[in-house]
């Protein structure tokens, strides 16, 4: 058995005939956290999405524990989804569901264990993120902070062997988002699975993950581990980590010079 739960090799994706990604390689080893980062719309989502076979390459290679993503059939790819667990941006909970259900809805969905089993298993999870004294709480009665923690337990109902995570940070506060970080850390490490994250958050993530990719325009332009990525000096990789205002992605959209428009508004 492979180190890398995921192998990619020059793949490429196209919607229609515009190409959103473009000679990525890409390699994520059991227990590893790696992160995703660059700049809106430069096609960390679509990468996510093709390693949870939402989507299949155009090009190239793409294996998710040993499973080729391109040629994968339908019951394959249920059978290896099985075995993944997805974060969405807020949470994704069903709204009229509580939080035990939310959690359990996996487990009553693809296994036979008898209800009592599902509810201490869903109690343990529940646990494991510091919320099993909300079990009878519904979605609407959550803070974010508390909703993304009860997806994440959600997530690892069935103790997959990789976890995808599309902004976990987005919108939270400061202690949701230091909680909801050492979580995907910790997480990772007791359950020796694999965690991708998709996410804008740099110091955040600095502090939990074990290497880094950043993309720009499709393609990957800067990688490594934390150490490596502060100590860049790569001027694209400098301007995301410090949050400069100016560099290669530029302040101003392009435009004709501003004396130019001036002249003829005149």
């Amino acid at each position: 058995m492979s180190d890398n739960l995921i192998e990619i090799c020059d793949l490429s994706f196209a919607y229609s005939d515009r190409m959103v990604l473009k000679g990525i390689n890409l390699s994520a080893r059991r227990g590893q956290v790696i992160a995703i980062m660059g700049n809106s719309g430069c096609g960390k989502t679509t990468l996510l999405r093709l390693i949870g076979g939402a989507m299949r390459p155009t090009q190239g290679l793409l294996r998710v524990d040993g499973v080729d993503m391109g040629e994968v059939d339908q019951r394959g790819l249920y059978r290896l989804r099985r075995r993944m667990g997805m974060l969405f941006q807020f949470g994704a909970l069903f709204t009229d569901m509580s939080v035990l259900d939310n959690v359990a809805f996996q487990l009553r969905e693809h296994t036979d264990l008898p209800e009592e089993m599902i509810r201490d298993l869903a109690l343990m999870k529940l646990n494991a993120v510091g919320l099993r004294g909300a079990q009878d709480l519904m979605p609407s009665e959550l803070s974010g902070g508390m909703a993304r923690r009860v997806a994440l337990a959600r997530s690892i109902a069935l103790d997959p062997a990789l976890i995808l995570y599309d902004e976990p940070f987005a919108g939270l506060d400061p202690i949701s988002l230091g909680v909801t970080g050492n979580l995907i850390r910790r997480l990772t490490d007791t359950l020796g699975m694999t965690s991708i994250v998709v996410t804008h958050d740099v110091h955040e993530s600095l502090k939990m993950v074990d290497y880094i990719y950043f993309v720009s325009e499709g393609v990957i332009v800067a990688q490594g581990t934390p150490e490596e990525i502060k100590a860049s000096e790569l001027p694209y990789v400098h301007q995301f980590v410090h949050g400069e205002e100016d560099g290669p992605v530029p302040f101003h959209y392009p435009a004709p010079s501003y004396a130019a428009d001036l002249e003829l508004s005149a």
